[in-house]
């Protein structure tokens, strides 16, 4: 018998639900502490600094995780052997997060908080066709629609600058922004097959350590400054760290065990409208009445894509 709408809604599991709000609100906050950062010094540096804080933060947490299990020395055999077998797709995950951070935060260097988090934010896109063309995976009518209505709310959020800027430095920063949304579309795909054998805070410290090592010869060839020179640039790479990607990509990557991959990515839709009032009242940044009606129209896409078949993983 098929479900209704306000069934499918009310078998959604809370604790990944509870989970999903606490990581929208935590990633909304990162382009504020990556402008920060970038006072002081550059996109790579910046991402840098993010990975290798929460990859010592990560793996403190790891450790206290096993003592608290009773495994204080080693982890279990056939933990390590998962861990093995699986380090491909554990490095490849690193690889997409660095990748994309580092994309994102070049992009917020060459154009506005709101245009670069929207083109960003256009992931689902990209997590749709992956799991299709890729995993075989199937969205229902509902989803589909509820996805478009949501990329078109978000969209809202840059027509004036669409229509009102050809300025090529701001261009080439919405690009970068896409391409980071590429990345990171990719990167739940990954995410949703590891989270079958490994819990969050594994995966996370696996792709922290791995993007840190990663940019690391990147940061060297081009920042000319490596870490931050002053109190508020390290509160902003720790914030990004521990707010950013501890909790934010880490929320994120613990509901993936029970929701789809496709319903995560599409709810990081609403963080561009979040991030778009933050950055008013941090930034100064303009603040119009776009970004109220971007945000009704968003919820909505939310509701119907919520409210579909393909909301919750089918194991579940």
């Amino acid at each position: 018998m098929k479900l209704s709408q306000l069934q499918l809604v009310s078998s959604l599991p809370i604790d990944s639900l509870a989970a999903l709000t606490g990581s929208l609100i935590c990633l909304s906050l990162s382009p504020i502490f990556i402008r920060l950062s970038e006072i002081e010094i550059g996109p790579s540096a910046t991402a840098f600094n993010r990975f290798w804080i929460a990859g010592v933060a990560f793996a403190l947490l790891s450790k206290v995780l096993a003592v608290h299990q009773g495994d204080k020395d080693t982890q279990p055999e056939q933990e390590k052997r998962h861990q093995l077998a699986s380090a491909p797709l554990l490095i490849a995950d690193g690889f997409l997060l660095s990748m994309g951070v580092i994309s994102w935060a070049w992009s917020l260097t060459q154009s506005s908080v709101a245009n670069s988090t929207m083109m960003h934010n256009l992931a689902p896109i990209f997590t749709v066709l992956g799991g299709w063309l890729a995993l075989g995976k199937n969205f229902d009518l509902r989803f589909l629609i509820g996805m478009l209505v949501a990329i078109a709310g978000a969209t809202l959020l840059e027509i004036n600058d669409l229509f009102s800027s050809s300025i090529s430095p701001q261009i080439l920063g919405d690009l970068a922004a896409l391409l980071s949304a590429v990345f990171f579309g990719v990167h739940p795909l990954i995410a949703e097959q590891l989270r079958t054998n490994f819990n969050s805070v594994t995966i996370m410290t696996w792709s922290s350590i791995t993007s840190f090592l990663l940019l690391l010869p990147i940061t060297l060839i081009a920042e000319k400054q490596l870490f931050p020179s002053s109190v508020i640039g390290w509160f902003a790479v720790i914030a990004l760290a521990l707010i950013g990607q501890m909790l934010g990509v880490g929320l994120w990557t613990y509901c993936l065990k029970k929701l789809s991959s496709g319903l995560v990515s599409l709810v990081g839709l609403v963080i561009p409208a979040l991030s778009a009032v933050e950055s008013w009242i941090f930034l100064s940044e303009n603040l119009s009445l776009l970004t109220g009606i971007s945000f009704t129209v968003i919820l909505l896409g939310m509701y119907l894509a919520i409210s579909s078949t393909s909301a919750i993983k089918s194991e579940v």
